[in-house]
């Protein structure tokens, strides 16, 4: 389960990568600071069950936040 978080480090960070080449600075910045968490997840050596754990609190912050930002913060038809 390490490695997981490992990989998806490394795919946080080529997103973010992807992102700041092409000018998303926040984009980039939220991105850069998942891969640190999940890097620093991964060397912590805990159990499988604690590790299921915290992607599925991961997973629900990131759905309960996108929904709030996609119904309540963004304009409507993606215009600014």
């Amino acid at each position: 389960m390490p490695r997981m978080f490992r990989v998806l480090a490394f795919w946080t960070f080529i997103f973010a990568v992807m992102a700041l080449a092409g000018g998303l600075i926040p984009m980039a910045l939220l991105f850069f600071g998942n891969t640190a968490i999940f890097l620093t997840v991964s060397y912590l050596n805990l159990s499988e069950r604690t590790y299921i754990y915290i992607f599925g609190a991961y997973l629900t912050l990131f759905f309960v936040g996108f929904t709030y930002y996609s119904a309540f913060m963004m304009p409507p038809g993606g215009a600014q």
